[in-house]
């Protein structure tokens, strides 16, 4: 998106947040500090820092202590933390946790898991199950109603920040039907609880972002319940336009620093005693790259802008495609931008290699590439 087509406050807000990331993640030995040394995606005291700003609440409704932003607002604050390497990365799914609770919690829910976003703390959502992946309505993570409360019982997998989180949306299967997508609840449910177990999954990427989650008997009272038992599958479907912009966001940032890395090294490496950026095989491939920028990022805020316009409207087609392009998008910048390093984007003194770690796995959560295209070939008549 133009900064032309920002507003002034939009245009200042983006500015504080590069020039907090150059302060403060600009160096490699500041982000080692921060993440020791790559392997955690998310510095708690930092984040806290960054709350302290204001920024966290950028589009958390002023009743709750935030800024009332719009989704325009969420997707720079996406984009810029990712392309500035700040570690933050458990405000994604935090906020992707958030939309539920803003759109069907109770009021009391709402001050606190909205109020504590503003604050500084994480939230995590869990739906993920061992044979419930791309298909959510096959999860058996059950929840029985018991005296006043629910007592959960199951699992959940690749759960992001739910070591960090202070509460967990958890939708679990409250009734069983011959419609799978019938009798799922969603459930505020502490990370503290007595009976959750948390354990870390490593991987090629963050090995410090993502869990299984054992639930045995866990007593969950109900009025943690977020929005109507039976009713979370239609409520999920309401928070798609949320999830899958923010993805797109974090994934434009990706690909937008791989770029202005990758751009930075051909301008100075030399070989055959000029820059390597001077040969036509690196600038036009460069040039390529560029225009899937520009024209990603005006389909990603193109799309923040129809949600921003009416909020309540459905876009499902709309939302896959910035998350197919935008992830997609992300995966080529990073991979390409490896080859043009040759040897030195694979070694991990440079961050290439670590971009085509990060940006690999955005393609695969918050719906892999192939359900968004199946999604997209729906909408065609296909």
């Amino acid at each position: 998106m133009s900064t032309q087509a920002l507003t002034e406050e939009q245009r200042a807000f983006v500015e504080a947040i590069r020039d907090f990331a150059r302060r403060e993640c600009g160096t490699r030995e500041q982000r080692d500090a921060l993440t020791d040394h790559g392997r955690e995606p998310h510095n708690q005291p930092l984040y806290e820092r960054i709350a302290g700003l204001g920024w966290l609440g950028a589009a958390i409704p002023e009743e709750y202590g935030g800024a009332g932003g719009s989704a325009v607002d969420l997707c720079l604050l996406c984009e810029e933390f990712a392309r500035g390497l700040i570690p933050m990365g458990f405000f994604p799914v935090t906020m992707m946790a958030a939309r539920p609770v803003e759109l069907f919690g109770s009021q009391a829910l709402k001050e606190d898991i909205l109020g504590g976003i503003v604050r500084g703390r994480t939230g995590a959502i869990a739906m993920s199950e061992p044979e419930a992946g791309s298909d959510v309505g096959n999860l058996s993570c059950r929840a029985e109603q018991s005296d006043g409360a629910f007592v959960v019982n199951g699992q959940k997998t690749w759960i992001t920040g739910a070591h960090m989180a202070e509460q967990i949306v958890v939708v679990c299967r409250t009734t069983r039907s011959d419609d799978k997508h019938h009798g799922l609840t969603m459930i505020s449910v502490p990370r503290d609880v007595t009976g959750l177990e948390v354990r870390g999954i490593e991987t090629m990427g963050w090995p410090g972002e993502v869990n299984d989650m054992y639930f045995t008997d866990c007593l969950v009272p109900e009025d943690r319940v977020v929005g109507v038992v039976d009713q979370a599958w239609m409520q999920l479907m309401a928070g798609l336009n949320n999830e899958r912009l923010i993805i797109a966001a974090q994934a434009l940032g990706m690909g937008q620093r791989a770029f202005d890395d990758v751009l930075a090294y051909v301008k100075e490496r030399r070989q055959f005693g000029q820059p390597i950026g001077g040969f036509q095989t690196i600038k036009h491939r460069l040039a390529d790259l560029a225009c899937e920028l520009q024209a990603t990022r005006d389909l990603v805020y193109g799309v923040a802008r129809a949600v921003e316009a009416k909020p309540d409207r459905m876009l499902p087609r709309e939302a896959s495609m910035a998350k197919l392009k935008a992830t997609e998008l992300a995966k080529r910048i990073a991979l390409e931008g490896m080859q043009m390093m040759g040897g030195y984007g694979y070694a991990t003194e440079y961050d290439m290699e670590a971009h085509v770690r990060h940006a690999l796995v955005t393609t695969i959560y918050g719906g892999a590439s192939e359900i968004q295209r199946e999604i997209i070939a729906r909408s065609l008549g296909l």
